[in-house]
């Protein structure tokens, strides 16, 4: 037992990780963070601090943070807000959060760990035991980060897609937000705003095995040539059909041309067939492409394209239902608002909205999220 114990030790101490992290602060009162500061010292990764959730956002939106210990009662929306912020929204989803209290609460730990806090401490902790729980986590982040090196390789293969046309600029990246803020709009959980978000920047992966003759023809396509661009739905779903964290966004890939009225490809499906993410994520990709300018079209006004999609409901090709919940935020979309800033502070604020919180926004907060049109929608 006791050579047993002795291995045990061994192999914890080599728990510490070589790689250098960076672990965030969010506290308002000086004193936490100093002493937070100095118990992980010794760990030898790089801590930074912020005095309120909005500062934190500003923070995570810049730089890549790796673990965030966040007081339950930080200012701003709080701890379970900021979890609940992180956690719906891809880039920062996998950030593992420890909350941290001074009252020992079975209900606040409940809605902190329901909210998606990876661990919840409360003061005074043991310097032995908080820097073991934050390695443990930090070690857990590791494997979760070298499992997910699949799902980068395919998340850049889809931006050398859009690459290959320059007219495309950040059409991927607009797509992933305004999806995910119109699935915020109608209240879709978390895991369906992460897969709308992942669905933007994959759905036209396919695109990669499309000829540039066929994919950058200006004139009209041969049928032939048609057959080949309608099968860049079906080849996306295969290049991502291995990966099962995306096993959400597959239908997004291979659906994303079907209408409502069962005209669309590759699988004709009609009306409810068509997943709802699906539908959405359709709206936001037809808003984007009629307000961008093409060497065919010019860029269209956002009240143009709302009605070119009214017009294409009225025809059969949309869902009503969606579309009714796009005009309710379409001065989101249409303002400038959702392109002004980060796509994780927009998240934010809609959600705020959503659920009352407040989050004061500051030029800080606030990046560029640049125009650029895109190549025509096929």
């Amino acid at each position: 037992m006791r050579e047993w114990h002795a291995a045990a030790q061994e192999s914890a101490g080599m728990m510490v990780l070589p790689v250098k992290r960076r672990i965030l602060i969010v506290d308002d009162f000086p004193t936490n963070r100093r002493v937070l500061r100095e118990m992980l010292r010794e760990l030898g990764h790089e801590v930074i601090e912020a005095k309120s959730t909005t500062e934190a956002l500003s923070l995570i939106s810049r730089d890549v943070v790796d673990l965030a210990l966040v007081d339950l009662l930080a200012p701003g929306v709080g701890g379970p807000a900021l979890c609940c912020i992180l956690r719906n929204h891809s880039a920062t989803q996998s950030i593992p959060i420890i909350l941290i209290t001074d009252t020992p609460d079975a209900e606040n730990e409940a809605i902190g760990i329901a909210a998606g806090a990876d661990d919840f401490l409360v003061r005074p902790m043991r310097t032995k035991v908080l820097r073991a729980r934050v390695q443990s986590v930090l070690c857990r982040k590791s494997v979760l980060d070298s499992m997910d090196e699949a799902e980068t390789v395919l998340f850049s293969l889809a931006q050398s897609v859009e690459a290959r046309d320059p007219a495309l600029g950040q059409h991927c990246q607009r797509l992933a937000l305004l999806s995910s803020t119109l699935g915020v709009a109608m209240g879709f959980s978390a895991p369906d705003l992460i897969a709308l978000h992942r669905g933007g920047y994959l759905h036209d992966v396919g695109k990669v095995g499309v000829p540039d003759r066929i994919l950058f023809k200006p004139g009209r396509l041969t049928e032939e040539e048609w057959r080949v661009m309608k099968q860049h739905t079906v080849r996306g779903e295969q290049i991502c059909g291995g990966m099962k964290s995306l096993k959400s966004v597959l239908p997004i890939i291979r659906h994303h041309h079907e209408r409502w009225d069962g005209s669309g490809y590759p699988d004709g499906l009609r009306r409810e067939e068509i997943p709802l993410l699906v539908r959405v994520l359709q709206i936001a990709d037809i808003f984007d492409g009629l307000t961008r300018e093409r060497p065919y079209k010019p860029a269209y006004t956002a009240e143009h394209a709302l009605q070119i999609i009214q017009e294409e409901t009225a025809a059969g090709w949309r869902d009503p239902m969606v579309v009714e919940a796009f005009m309710d935020v379409f001065p989101l979309f249409s303002n400038g608002d959702l392109t002004s800033r980060s796509s994780l502070q927009a998240l934010a604020l809609s959600l705020q909205e959503q659920n009352g919180w407040r989050v004061e926004e500051s030029a800080e907060t606030a990046a560029p999220f640049q125009h650029a049109p895109i190549s025509e929608a096929m």
